[in-house]
């Protein structure tokens, strides 16, 4: 009789914080997963975008760090070679990294199919030829003749790609369509097709537009899922890329609070002091936003922060919460007070509600 092989739960291989990521926060390290979203949401453009970024080691969306840099392997379905091209050498001028030494082989073969035993065999010997860190497939309807709906045909393809993964070390990601319609439905669950796509994936990004804002929300199998990102596609010059846009901190419409004067409110109502958690609860915006405002109150004098939490200091009690003279950043002198747990761009490290 042969038995399993077996380690005990402390003999397991760990990985340290640093080493867990591809891209921090956005992408686990040897993750597989899916970019999804309604058509012209960006997928691709944001799929290019992780590219760049690992194969440079520059950070994704110029936000997001790269901890492990590495070829990346590509095949863009549904796009001319020349488009393929255009994208990524705009997105490379927004990262400001030479095009010329993108680390990026794209495939060209014309058809590619995961149903394809031969098609199968080609990927797996270019994948152990090339070395990848990170495999772009984009999009996945182009992938194969299947019935998406049916998960007994849907699952082998995915396992074939999970194969690959566990094989070869590297990170999947997967661009799919959203179903018509399902703009109300949970991100994952707006997915096209069988529901072993959302389960498939340990981390997987989702695009979707509200009038004329782009969403992106961030989930992880294994690890705390962030709160939505607004993006945009940015123009400069000739590099054409996709860029975080801090809703919170633009110019509020007439009538509505700044994020600053949101806070001395909730600070003014509290009969006690407020700790970062609860002032996030409250007032529902991001942590790094959060923690930006609060460095600027401290600065300005409005808010003291003890050992209890936030309140507002007694010298400014008596000022109005609705001033609007507040700068939205730095306080004139380029200081910059760091709070307790925050890194140097403000945010407080990546576990939502510490504090």
């Amino acid at each position: 009789m042969t038995l399993l092989d077996l380690k005990k739960a402390h003999e397991l291989f760990d990985l340290p914080e640093e080493g867990r990521w591809l891209v921090k926060r956005l992408w686990g390290d040897q993750a597989v997963g899916i970019v999804g979203g309604e058509p012209k949401c960006c997928k691709s453009f944001l799929a290019l975008d992780m590219a760049v970024a690992v194969a440079t080691g520059t950070p994704c969306l110029r936000h997001f760090p790269v901890p492990q840099m590495g070829r990346v392997l590509l095949f863009a379905a549904e796009d001319a070679q020349h488009i393929v091209r255009r994208r990524l050498e705009s997105i490379a001028r927004a990262a400001e990294v030479c095009f010329e030494k993108l680390d990026i082989q794209v495939i060209t073969t014309p058809t590619l199919r995961l149903d394809v035993k031969s098609d199968r065999q080609r990927l797996t010997e270019t994948i152990q030829s090339v070395r990848p860190k990170l495999l772009v497939l984009d999009p996945f309807v182009r992938l194969h003749r299947i019935d998406e709906n049916a998960a007994a045909e849907v699952a082998p393809l995915l396992g074939y790609l999970r194969e690959l993964q566990r094989r070869f070390h590297i990170a999947i990601l997967l661009v799919h369509h959203a179903k018509k319609g399902a703009s109300h439905a949970r991100a994952g669950q707006a997915l096209r097709g069988s529901s072993e796509i959302h389960a498939w994936g340990d981390s997987n990004l989702y695009l979707r537009r509200k009038n004329d804002d782009l969403l992106l929300t961030i989930e992880h199998r294994a690890a705390p899922s962030g709160e939505g990102i607004h993006l945009e596609l940015h123009e400069k010059g000739k590099a054409l890329a996709l860029q975080v846009v801090d809703k919170i901190s633009s110019k509020s419409e007439p009538g509505e609070k700044t994020i600053h004067e949101r806070i001395r409110q909730v600070l003014a109502d509290a009969k006690e002091p407020m700790s970062l958690r609860g002032l996030r609860k409250v007032l529902k915006i991001r942590m790094e936003s959060l923690c930006q405002a609060l460095k600027v109150l401290r600065t300005e004098g409005y808010i003291r922060k003890g050992d209890q939490g936030y309140r507002l200091d007694d010298r400014n009690e008596c000022v109005s919460v609705s001033r609007s003279s507040i700068p939205s950043k730095g306080n004139g002198n380029r200081k910059q007070l760091n709070l307790p747990g925050e890194t140097e761009s403000g945010a407080a490290g990546t576990q939502p509600g510490e504090g």
